[in-house]
């Protein structure tokens, strides 16, 4: 069915947004607005001919929390997720704070950051590190996906036509050591960053996780697997074969530039040696 341009919808429920959608398969998502009108700063902005607007759907903008989890709505924007406080993992605190300024922050959303059409954006790297899940849903079904699956190469988890994220899941985990570092390039719109966590357990790293972030995602588990179970402080050998292995592991990937590569173990050397003796 045809329909005039710039045609909005606001549903208020989930079954209104896919009969929607169903009527309109070209339609396209609006949440915070931010990725929408990216790159656009001619006084005459370029629409989408159909947009759906999320804004009135009250189950993305809920925030609950369980025992074990924080469950953050999609729709719910980035300064708000900043000042739930501590209960917000720090890593992931650490990044919504180093996301362009005040203004936008109140108006992109958590969502938003994950889905983006045109690149992948710096909240990622921390809800990768973190083990956070995703709740995708469509008219029938829904599901919950990995972050690290879902910002991989696997191509089931990827959001399918016609799907949409609805909740993050978080669990609620608290670490001992947690760096987050984001790299300004030149070309402000392909940012870098690298959130590094550490938990530590009778004097013995029980847990690491290392986790770049730039056109796509990178995690080295192998070298996670060097420090997991070694006693702290860390011996300077250690640290070093740590820092080998990711230059290794860096080598390989055609996809960063030298530069980038040059930042990436200048920071992971840091956060790494401030383990050692």
């Amino acid at each position: 069915m045809d329909a005039a341009f710039n045609q909005a919808f606001f549903p208020s429920t989930f079954n209104e947004l896919f009969s929607v959608w169903n009527r309109f398969p070209d339609a396209v998502l609006y949440a915070g607005g931010t990725d929408l009108l990216w790159k656009q700063g001619k006084n005459i902005l370029q629409l989408p001919r159909i947009i759906l607007c999320l804004d009135k759907l009250e189950e993305l903008h809920r925030i609950t929390r369980t025992e074990h989890y924080l469950e953050i709505g999609s729709m719910s924007k980035l300064s708000r997720i900043i000042h739930l406080g501590k209960i917000v993992p720090e890593a992931l605190t650490l990044c919504l704070e180093n996301i362009a300024g005040i203004q936008l922050r109140n108006l992109a959303t958590i969502g938003g950051n994950i889905c983006s059409n045109f690149r992948m954006l710096d909240a990622s790297a921390p809800l990768t590190a973190l083990d956070a899940q995703y709740e995708l849903r469509n008219a029938h079904t829904s599901r919950w996906v990995s972050a690290f699956r879902f910002h991989g190469a696997d191509e089931e988890a990827a959001i399918g036509s016609q799907e949409l994220l609805t909740r993050i899941r978080l669990p609620l985990h608290q670490w001992d050591y947690c760096a987050f570092k984001k790299f300004y390039p030149e070309d402000i719109y392909s940012s870098k960053a690298l959130v590094f966590l550490a938990n530590v357990q009778k004097n013995i790293l029980s847990d690491i996780r290392v986790v770049y972030k730039a056109d796509a995602i990178y995690r080295n588990k192998n070298g996670d697997s060097i420090l997991t179970g070694k006693y702290l402080p860390l011996s300077r050998k250690t640290a070093d074969d740590y820092v080998d292995n990711w230059k290794e592991y860096m080598f390989h990937i055609n996809e960063i530039d030298k530069f980038s590569k040059n930042e990436l173990i200048n920071c992971i050397e840091f956060n790494v040696y401030n383990l050692t003796e």
